[in-house]
C-alpha cells in the first residue's frame, strides 16, 4: 500500500493557485488575492470591470463558493469561503443591521416581524446576531428559496 493510501481522509488543499486560475478564467487580469487557509477564508479584490462586477457580484460570489465547495468535497478537504470585493463582509454587516432594526421594531410594536427570504447562511447570521438578545426570539419559516426569518418579541 502506498503512503498516499495510508494518509488521513482530509487534506490541506493549496487554494491560492486554484483561485488565481478561476479569476483569470473569468477574464480578470487586475486583481489581488489573500488566502487564509487556517481560517478557511479568502478574499479577492478585482480592480477592473466595476460596473459588470457590481451588477453580478452576488451571483459571482455564490457560484465561486459553490465551485470551491465541490472541489473541497472531491479532495476530501475543508473548503474555504471566498469574499470578492468585500461583498460578503458588507452583506454580513447589512444583515446584522437589518436584524437589530427588526428586533427593535418587534419590541416596540409587540408584533412579529418577517424578514425577506434569505439563503441559509444569511438566515444563520440573523439567528446568531439575535441569539443573545433578551427581548426577542427568532425562527425560520417557509421552504426552499422562500425560507425567511421571523423575529418575535418575548
Amino acid at each position: 500500500m502506498s503512503e498516499a493510501q495510508n494518509s488521513p481522509a482530509t487534506t490541506e488543499y493549496d487554494w491560492e493557485p486554484l483561485v488565481k486560475n478561476m479569476i483569470e478564467l473569468m477574464g480578470f487580469r487586475d486583481y489581488r488575492i489573500e488566502i487564509k487557509s487556517e481560517e478557511r477564508r479568502g478574499a479577492v479584490f478585482v480592480y477592473e470591470n466595476q460596473d459588470m462586477l457590481k451588477e453580478n457580484l452576488p451571483a459571482i460570489v455564490e457560484a465561486v463558493n459553490h465551485l470551491l465547495q465541490m472541489i473541497a468535497k472531491k479532495h476530501q478537504g475543508d473548503t474555504i469561503f471566498l469574499d470578492i470585493n468585500n461583498y460578503r463582509h458588507d452583506r454580513e454587516n447589512l444583515i446584522g443591521d437589518l436584524a437589530r432594526a427588526a428586533a427593535k421594531k418587534a419590541i416596540s410594536t409587540k408584533e412579529s416581524i418577517s424578514l425577506p427570504a434569505m439563503n441559509s447562511y444569511e438566515r444563520r447570521l440573523v439567528h446568531v446576531a439575535l441569539a443573545v438578545h433578551p427581548e426577542v426570539k427568532t425562527e425560520s419559516a417557509g421552504e426552499g428559496k422562500e425560507r425567511y426569518v421571523i423575529i418575535k418579541p418575548i
